[in-house]
């Protein structure tokens, strides 16, 4: 089964040696050109998807619209996602040692901010990667749900992967 990555962790792509992606530095913040009328009553967040090529050749990498998922609170409603204040990578060479970072502004309702899952499919070099999943929350430092605590990551971890299993187990029933 897999397990979701909890926000902060890089993932490395097997099919592209060396290329690795990381969803991080989720946590409220306000968009730098204002809020969009269809969020009023939402409270704005911000998450950062940063692409690294730590291989040998330059990737061209393709992160817009549409490959970026984001689900919100126990139920994983869709969040709205601010397209306008946004940044995306948009046809970018990657070259060895370097990242490309996209940024994304999302607002949900604040109750269900604890608990955001974020998916990402990469185009690179016009052929998609296989979707990953970070899971965390708008609240969480990343200390504490990172390295720093062991614990407090695999128990996100754990809970999300636990919950996807009974969720298979039920479906299969």
């Amino acid at each position: 089964m897999y397990e979701p990555n909890v926000v902060g962790d890089w993932q490395e792509y097997d099919e592209q040696a060396g290329l690795r992606v990381r969803v991080h530095q989720l946590r409220a913040a306000e968009p730098p050109r204002g809020r969009d009328d269809a969020a009023e009553g939402l409270t704005y967040f911000t998450v950062r998807v940063t692409v690294e090529n730590r291989g040998e050749r330059h990737f061209g990498i393709h992160l817009e619209d549409g490959q970026i998922d984001v689900r919100v609170g126990p139920d994983g409603e869709s969040a709205f996602i601010d397209w306008r204040n946004s940044q995306f990578i948009e046809g970018f060479d990657v070259y060895p040692l370097r990242r490309a970072t996209a940024v994304l502004f999302a607002a949900g309702p604040e109750a269900a901010l604890s608990q955001v899952d974020v998916q990402v499919q990469l185009r690179v070099d016009e052929e998609w990667t296989d979707r990953r999943l970070w899971a965390g929350g708008v609240g969480l430092d990343e200390g504490q749900a990172g390295a720093h605590t062991a614990s407090g990551r695999e128990s996100l971890a754990h809970q999300v992967s636990n919950f996807l299993r009974e969720q298979a187990e039920e479906g299969t029933a």
